[in-house]
């Protein structure tokens, strides 16, 4: 039983500033987009009657479909606090396939 010496070859410098750059490029992406969806759902709140919210965030976005009439919408679970009742509220934003928002919030 010989030991052979395994030779490690390291990445090049090209190649490791390569990967921290699109790491970046990546999160960055990733915060951007995160933010854009909080501010949409923070207008949506808005329009449908919780105006002054903070904290607001967006848990989960589904994609899903009614099995009786085909139609397809999205759903938006969402936590915030509502300043004016005082409440920390969950609740679901759905989105129809024709762009018109409806809510089933719950604040407690």
């Amino acid at each position: 039983m010989s030991q052979e010496k395994v030779e490690v070859r390291k990445l090049p410098k090209k190649s490791i500033i390569i990967i921290i750059i699109m790491s970046i490029i990546i999160v960055a992406g990733f915060m951007f987009e995160v933010f854009m969806q909080k501010l949409k759902m923070e207008e949506v709140l808005a329009d449908l009657g919780h105006k002054n919210i903070s904290g607001i965030k967006v848990v989960n976005k589904m994609n899903v479909e009614d099995e009786v009439t085909k139609v397809r919408s999205t759903v938006y679970k969402v936590v915030f606090y509502d300043k004016d009742l005082q409440k920390k509220c969950i609740g679901f934003i759905n989105r129809s396939n024709h762009g018109k928002y409806s809510k089933d919030v719950d604040c407690k």
